[in-house]
């Protein structure tokens, strides 16, 4: 039977990889969440109560 070290360069790749996804998501989510709230201010330049009340709860699904 094979053990499988903590430390082994196979382990090191995995975490490695799940470090490179949290990091992407987080970039993802901030990225998404900016542009939300931009399109949140513009609705409220143009006073498009409608749009507002969608993007806002756009915004709080994502939260």
């Amino acid at each position: 039977m094979e053990k499988k070290l903590l430390n082994s360069p196979q382990h090191e790749v995995i975490m490695d990889s799940l470090f490179a996804e949290m990091v992407l998501d987080k970039a993802l989510f901030k990225f998404r969440k900016e542009k939300i709230q931009q399109k949140i201010d513009q609705s409220l330049r143009d006073r498009n109560k409608k749009e507002f009340l969608r993007l806002t709860e756009e915004l709080k699904n994502i939260s």
